[in-house]
């Protein structure tokens, strides 16, 4: 992986890596092995991991979202949210809320600014619409 080897992991690319009807699985499941190869620092938020876990129980049952929480969340650094970060993530989503994105999502974009994480493995056109790269599986090692 050239240049920055930090890497947003969102809820959309958990989610299909769990759920094989999932339109994505496929492409989730080429690249996830690829990023644990490498030195690579993989990271999300307590408001994705809280979306995650409500996510995974709700459509696919409590074993998987503890599944995931076991065994697929210890891969990656959760970082915190605080006061001033979920402020700037509100107000992002006050103004943008209507075009489609979430809360959270309004949240992770605050938080990729703020620890120059350029790149993020999810399923969201928007995140590129944000200006940060989306990883393909062919983007993982090169």
């Amino acid at each position: 992986m050239m240049g920055n080897s930090k890497i947003f992991v969102d809820t959309s690319a958990f989610y299909a890596l769990l759920d094989r009807s999932d339109k994505n699985y496929k492409a989730a499941s080429a690249l996830w092995p690829s990023l644990l190869d490498f030195n690579i620092t993989l990271l999300t938020t307590n408001y994705v991991v809280s979306e995650t876990i409500a996510l995974l129980q709700n459509r696919i049952g409590f074993e998987a979202a503890n599944l995931w929480y076991k065994d697929i969340l210890g891969t990656l650094d959760v970082l915190w949210i605080d006061a001033e970060t979920h402020e700037r993530g509100l107000a992002l989503w006050l103004n943008l809320g209507r075009v489609g994105l979430s809360f959270v999502d309004g949240v992770s974009f605050v938080t990729m600014h703020q620890h120059e994480i350029e790149k993020a493995f999810c399923f969201k056109p928007y995140f590129s619409d944000h200006g940060f790269t989306l990883l393909e599986p062919a983007t993982a090692k090169g």
